[in-house]
């Protein structure tokens, strides 16, 4: 077995800049530490204390300092400042001050969720109240389309509902299983969170970006009211907000060596086998950029006309009226340059982007939410709540292209083989610097994405002391959480074999200039019509796997029961049951409407389409003034897209069902010795045993004969297993001092795999043995983790902290080529009955299927430092600081082909993280500024042809915000995110670094007012 190794990506610009940025923090905290250590007055006498109580951002972060300080494994919070007023708007973007949280953004560069200590948004649980919680939405391809995982979309929820956020990075027995990275838990405000008997608060904002150029509101409210002598309560929020979103950008979609997409880039002999010849000197002009069939051994033109005709190649066009202008300089260039994996294929070192593009995106979301609370406290011994969630969060997003398509065609349908050269430069590792073509086909795309991300809670939970020593508590609830996408459409308009056209980097910057050599804003340059007999295609539309629905119920009861033996120990034993049940379908259009029809009459392209204008302002970059796109609205009323009718499985539509039923019970001990030895000494040790019956239902496309009504029907194709663990775990906490702790941590953990690569679906060739096959027998991803930490409450709201945290990945899941046997497959024996290729059980089968791998290790440490500056004269008491910086490294054993495998990072972890905030605040002022640094990162291994991965590259956003009470009642507040116009990047191949994506989103500002009662 071949073994290779990549060491990821490694910039030094921002880790350097993020590393000073936060060791600066960090090394101000030690000597401010060590300063107000030494002059901190002694502590008063007990009759000495009266009761303070701290509002504002200074007060979360102390509140927040001592849950972290009381717990006993490693916990990090953030709370509201105020009455509905959590710190940020969006709930992702205030983890990232915690350490070792890292954001992921979405469309519009809002947060969507968030990866803990490098593990990813897949191995994250959520839960809302106390119960796990799905929450999906959609996106653009580019980053990942529809979440239809375990993965939790923050943006679904407004941040107004919610009261806390805290994250838990150590395992305890008595909190469910499910997480390698961290357990985060959402909680919704109750009235006797308040001291006053009546509580009303009411918030208005503006929300104004600079790309979208709109201003869009943001409500909220929260009322409140305790009755019978302060015994019951009764909470209530509301929330609205709308959402006017722009991005404008570059995208390659991908990035491909230059033999892909053409029909053979070796020369061949008489008998067809390969043979090594130099470059063509002859002077002849030639279309495509890569190699040629010979069968006799010669030189010929590509496309041959005697193999070609039909298309229209000869000896002077490369097809119908596209003439051969291709130089022998260009073309030797592009032969010349071949990868070390692929020496004996010419061109194979020679990247282009697949379809260079300018991206115009625009996004109308509305996000609508509440919750509502009954809460019951008779007595301080006994508790009862209701508490219910909703959120709805309806979204149409308009994505249109203006792009260069034949890279991305191979000879079908007239591509990439019939385009000439007529001049290319490439750098040293075979990036292309600058191309200049002709007959390359333009298309101008438009895709309109409909989806609704809706969610609904309620859980009852109770707490019982039955005597000083015995309590009871529980929880029984029920969430459902419904994304539903009625339409995703795309309409294009093509111009067949535009001359001059240039993709052109040489400006220097990471994304081209593209000169189209047409005005791609005159309708009279497109087509829109049914594609020609030669494989031409003149426009059309496809909808992209919708109508669909993914519908989520978990169904969520615990008992919980603790028994203090002494002051010093405290026994807990509990259950759970949880059913989550995911069900997924899609529709697909009847066969007789697929195909594209021509304009009716009196219709004209003119009249369906509509101008996309502003990118150039916007993004700059040679994007064109404006173009010509179809107005989807109007092509839906031309072709009575409504009237379009779809089927289901019967026409070989997915749909799915995974159902997890899972019971645990645990024990654990929680003991605090402060008495016995010579430090107090205090944590918990238990263990939770789990067990999952799996149930998983797929439909398998199965062709029907005579393709009658349709051409294939889906196979109900369903699976069963069982599986257990036991899950240890231990939480110490070392009082070195009262204000010195040391924290050690051990457990194993567990994380279930995605629910798509769980469906029993498949796509199976017979007749030439490969496939793409889920797997429902895949078992669950397990660590054994170990931490250690020490933290410095110097002063009251100050520390200084050090964390050191081990994972020992047992078990991974990657999607792998491999060649297995039918019977292997999980897939049913009814589809070998008839099979024309006489395929049988025990055939072997090359497919692409995910399957466990053994992991590996990750590793990494957190510096986090706050701290108040109290001890400075005047108005500088009033200013403080907090920062953090995460290093993480992981050696993940990736299984590239059944032969070669690659180690490299974990996808989705970023070897460095940094966040740190400055903030000032007194009675009547606020004012604080974040910024939040994310190192590069994995998006996927392995990438396409000649490349290792698909990276992110790394991040720096700057937010500010600050408000001033001009009343007891009365507060204004201005908002700033994204002061420095940052812009997100991905990119292809380690060593490349090959741009595929890259938007603006601009700075936005909000400015609002909140009344309280």
């Amino acid at each position: 077995m071949k073994n290779t190794r990549n060491y990821g990506v490694t910039k030094v610009v921002r880790p350097i800049k993020s590393t000073m940025m936060t060791a600066s923090v960090l090394a101000l905290a030690l000597a401010a530490g060590a300063a107000m250590a030494q002059e901190t007055a002694p502590a008063p006498a007990e009759d000495d204390v009266t009761e303070v109580v701290v509002t504002g951002f200074r007060g979360s972060l102390k509140s927040a300092l001592n849950v972290k300080r009381n717990s006993a494994g490693t916990v990090d919070s953030i709370l509201s400042e105020d009455v509905a007023k959590f710190p940020d708007s969006n709930l992702a973007e205030s983890m990232q001050r915690i350490p070792g949280v890292t954001l992921s953004r979405g469309d519009g560069g809002e947060g969507r969720n968030i990866s803990v200590r490098g593990l990813g948004p897949g191995y994250t649980r959520v839960r809302l109240n106390g119960m796990e919680g799905a929450a999906q939405t959609g996106s653009s391809d580019i980053y990942g389309a529809g979440n239809s995982g375990r993965s939790f979309d923050f943006n679904v929820f407004p941040s107004e509902i919610f009261s806390a956020l805290s994250t838990r990075k150590t395992a305890s027995a008595d909190v469910e299983e499910g997480s390698l990275g961290a357990t985060v838990d959402l909680r919704s405000p109750r009235p006797f969170d308040y001291r006053e008997d009546q509580v009303l608060s009411f918030t208005a904002k503006g929300v104004y970006n600079e790309v979208s150029k709109s201003t869009d509101p943001r409500l909220s409210l929260l009322a409140s009211k305790k009755f019978a002598d302060g015994k019951f309560g009764i909470l209530g929020t509301l929330t609205y907000q709308d959402r006017n979103i722009r991005e404008v950008g570059y995208s390659a979609v991908d990035i491909l060596p230059s033999n892909i997409n053409g029909f053979n880039a070796v020369r061949r002999d008489a008998a067809g086998l390969p043979v090594t010849t130099p470059p063509l000197t002859e002077v002849q002009p030639f279309c495509t950029p890569i190699g040629w069939v010979s069968p006799t051994g010669g030189a010929t033109i590509s496309p041959d006309p005697s193999v070609h005709g039909a298309k229209g190649a000869t000896a002077t066009n490369c097809s119908t009226n596209n003439p051969r202008t291709g130089t022998i300089a260009a073309y030797n260039t592009i032969y010349n340059l071949r990868r070390a994996d692929a020496a004996a294929v010419p061109g194979s070192g020679a990247f282009f982007p697949r379809i260079p593009r300018y991206v115009n995106s625009e996004q109308d979301a509305k996000r609508t939410g509440g919750s509502l609370t009954f809460q019951w406290r008779p007595d301080s011994d006994t508790e009862v709540s209701l508490d219910m969630l909703y959120s709805k969060y309806e979204v149409e997003r308009r994505d249109n292209y203006i792009a260069m398509l034949s890279l991305a065609r191979n000879i079908g349908n007239n591509g990439q083989p019939m385009v000439s050269v007529k001049d290319v430069e490439f750098d040293d590792n075979g990036s292309l610097v600058y191309g200049l073509f002709d007959g390359m086909d333009i298309r101008s795309e438009g895709l309109v994405d409909q989806f609704t991300s809706e969610f609904k809670q309620a859980n009852l939970n109770f707490r019982r002391r039955f005597t000083e020593r015995f309590e009871v508590s529980g929880m029984v609830g029920v969430s459902e959480s419904v994304w539903d996408g009625p339409m995703r459409l795309q309409t294009f308009v093509d111009i067949i074999d535009a001359d001059n056209v240039s993709i052109d980097f040489r400006g220097g910057g990471t994304t081209p200039v593209l000169d189209f050599g047409v005005d791609v804003s005159d309708p009279a340059n497109f087509l829109y019509a049914p594609g020609g007999s030669d494989g031409t295609v003149t426009g059309g539309f496809s909808v992209q796997g919708k109508p669909a629905n993914n519908t989520t119920k978990i169904t969520t009861i615990n008992l919980d029961t603790k028994y203090e033996l002494n002051a010093d120990v405290t026994f807990k034993v509990g259950a759970q049951y949880r059913e989550n049940d995911f069900n997924a379908y899609n529709l697909n259009l009847i066969p007789s409407q697929v195909a594209v029809k021509a304009l009716p009459a009196g219709v004209t392209l003119a009249s369906i389409t509509t101008q996309i204008t502003g990118v150039d302002e916007l993004w700059g970059g040679g994007a064109p003034s404006s173009w010509l796109a179809v107005d989807s609205a109007k092509w839906r009323d031309v072709f009575d897209f409504d009237s379009f009718q779809y089927c289901g499985v019967e026409c070989g539509a997915g749909k799915s069902q995974i159902k997890e039923t899972v019971k645990s019970v645990y024990f654990m001990t929680e003991f605090n010795t402060d008495s016995l030895l010579p430090i107090p000494v205090r944590g918990d040790v238990g263990i939770r045993t789990v067990f999952t019956d799996q149930f998983a239902v797929g439909h398998i496309p199965v062709p029907v004969p005579g393709g009658l009504p349709y051409p294939t029907r889906g196979l109900r194709n369903e699976v069963e297993r069982s599986y257990s663990y036991t899950l240890p775990s231990a939480n110490v906490v070392f009082e070195i001092t009262p204000d010195l702790l040391a924290r050690f941590s051990a457990a194993k953990v567990m994380s279930r795999p995605e629910l798509g690569a769980l469906t029993p679906s498949s796509g199976v060739t017979f007749t030439t043995r490969t496939g793409t096959i889920n797997n429902p027998f895949l078992d669950p991803i397990r660590a054994t983790t170990f931490d250690a930490a020490l933290e410095w409450y110097f002063r009251p709201g100050a520390l200084v902290s050090v964390a050191y945290f081990y994972k020992d990945i047992k078990t991974f899941v990657q999607r792998v080529n491999e060649l297995v046997p039918y019977n292997e497959l999980g897939l049913p024996e009814e589809l070998l009955v008839g099979n024309a290729s006489g395929a049988v059980a025990t055939d072997l089968f090359n497919v692409a299927r995910f399957t466990n791998t053994e992991g590996g290790p990750l590793k990494g440490y957190e510096l986090n430092a706050q701290f108040e500056l109290d001890f400075l004269p005047g108005p500088f008491a009033n200013i403080g600081v907090l920062g953090n910086y995460t290093n993480i490294s992981s050696e993940i054993t990736y299984i590239l082909s059944p032969t070669v495998t690659t180690t490299n990072d974990l996808t989705g972890l970023s070897r460095e993280s940094a966040s740190g905030t400055i903030y000032y605040e007194d009675d009547k002022f606020s004012v604080r500024a974040t910024g939040s640094y994310r190192g590069n990162y994995i998006r996927g291994i392995p990438a396409s042809a000649g490349s290792d991965l698909q990276g992110n590259d790394d991040t720096f956003y700057v937010d500010a915000s600050a408000s001033y009470a001009v009343s007891d009642r009365l507060k204004i507040s201005l908002e700033a995110q994204n002061l420095t116009d940052e812009q997100n990047r991905l990119f292809i191949d380690s060593t490349r670094e090959d741009t595929l994506f890259e938007t603006r989103i601009g700075r936005t500002v909000t400015f609002g007012m909140t009344y309280k009662y």
